[in-house]
């Protein structure tokens, strides 16, 4: 067991109560407290200081950097560290994975080449509450395919009064209507309740229904251990600025199983997919590189590269992910223990959906191995301003989470850097949070 009182890394740059405008915090250059890698990793210093090194190679090498380089990461193979680096991640071989573009742009991009709609086999199945630029993509790729998104996007909700899926639920609908699915498509980690969905019994439920399986890695990749080959997904995409933390908006990646890298080719050629050989001869027409780095479009940043670059080493440096998730269901259970001992904590089949009390609940699986590095808790009145208080409270503290519309507040206590100190200390902001809440309603 790791000493949960200590960072597993000091690579990490947090930022101090003065930066965040932590007004309430007199310590306002001591560092806040910081619960959001879920939605931002914090910045690495190897990060940093390869970002460095590639400005000082733009500097000093210009358009002779792709191909000399003080560091020999020439530009042209500027993904080469980190293909492997991202294959020991999500469980897959190097030639399976692209490091490329965007999320939703390799979303776009994998559902073009794997949603081949028929007649009668042409729903997408998918949760209900799936992230929104997920329910975009899937509403757009209906579309142009002619479809009505009403019929072909196939959505699973909770049970009513429920904030999860249950494992059964979605088995059983895919026995039901499977023959109907093209796609089955989910989030590995549900962005709003932190649910880990059992990726590897859902991919193989989809593939005995005869339905391609693919996944949306965003909040799942480097927060939960991932063996993507070996459960035989069909494909996958994933950002990499959340437990990954190669900063904002950095540069995305997929996955594409290798049994599809003889039939399914880039629909949309581009000349960095083209094979290295010949890149640079400028031919007219395309010869991919095998796998999925043939669907690489334009050349990616060298920047941002090396800023996932950075950070992925502090996470190999680490052990990958096998210590990293201990830590994480250690840092977790602290959180949830430490929360349920507030006086304003309700369990969650107590919560009263028309009541006046103010409190919260948890509406994340108590199961560790059904959740992520996130507790999501729903705060008490429901509908009321009571969320939106006690986060304006949270972050005027040095505490920083995130909300979510209109009861949640998000709290992520990231393996590589949080501590369980940042925990006790979240928990007591909370609970003088609520204080003034309940206060001011009782006034």
């Amino acid at each position: 067991m790791t000493d949960l009182n200590t960072p597993l890394s000091d690579d990490f740059v947090v930022p101090t109560n003065s930066d965040i405008g932590a007004t309430l915090r007199p310590d306002c250059e001591s560092k806040c407290t910081y619960l959001c890698g879920n939605s931002l990793g914090l910045q690495s210093k190897s990060s940093v200081a390869l970002i460095q090194e590639e400005i000082h190679a733009w500097g000093t090498r210009a358009v002779t950097g792709h191909f000399s380089h003080p560091q020999n990461r020439p530009w042209t193979k500027c993904c080469d560290d980190v293909h492997p680096l991202l294959a020991e991640v999500i469980g897959a071989r190097k030639s399976e994975v692209a490091c490329m573009a965007t999320l939703t742009n390799n979303l776009h991009l994998m559902m073009d080449s794997f949603y081949k709609p028929t007649p009668t086999r042409y729903k997408i199945l998918c949760e209900a509450k799936a992230f929104p630029s997920d329910q975009y993509a899937f509403r757009s790729q209906v579309l142009a395919h002619g479809l009505d998104p009403a019929t072909a996007i196939l959505e699973v909700s909770p049970r009513e009064s429920e904030y999860i899926l249950r494992q059964e639920d979605i088995i059983d609908i895919i026995d039901r209507e499977g023959d109907s699915i093209a796609i089955v498509l989910f989030s590995g980690v549900q962005y709003y309740t932190g649910q880990v969905f059992p990726m590897e019994l859902i991919t193989k439920k989809a593939k005995e229904k005869g339905c391609i399986c693919g996944w949306d890695l965003a909040h799942a990749v480097g927060n939960v251990p991932l063996a993507m080959h070996d459960w035989d997904a069909d494909f996958a995409v994933f950002c990499t600025y959340k437990y990954l933390n190669s900063g904002p908006g950095g540069i995305a990646g997929l996955f594409i199983h290798e049994k599809w890298h003889e039939t399914e080719q880039p629909k949309f050629a581009g000349w960095w997919g083209n094979e290295l050989s010949t890149r640079f001869a400028m031919l007219p027409v395309f010869s991919p590189i095998k796998g999925a780095q043939g669907f690489q479009q334009s050349n990616p940043s060298a920047l941002t590269v090396a800023s996932l670059l950075g950070s992925l080493n502090v996470i190999k440096k680490a052990g990958m992910m096998q210590p990293l998730r201990e830590r994480s269901v250690q840092l977790t259970g602290a959180l949830e223990t430490a929360l349920k001992q507030s006086k304003y904590f309700v369990p969650l089949p107590e919560i009263p959906h028309n009541g006046t009390e103010v409190g919260f609940t948890i509406i994340t699986p108590e199961d560790p191995s059904a959740r992520g590095a996130q507790l999501s808790l729903l705060f008490l009145p429901l509908g009321s301003e009571t969320m939106r208080v006690v986060y304006d409270y949270l972050s005027k503290s040095g505490v920083i989470g995130d909300e979510r519309e209109p009861d949640v507040i998000r709290l992520a206590p990231a393996p590589l850097y949080n501590t369980l100190k940042d925990c006790q200390h979240a928990v007591e902001v909370l609970e003088s949070a609520l204080d003034v809440v309940s206060k001011t309603k009782n006034a």
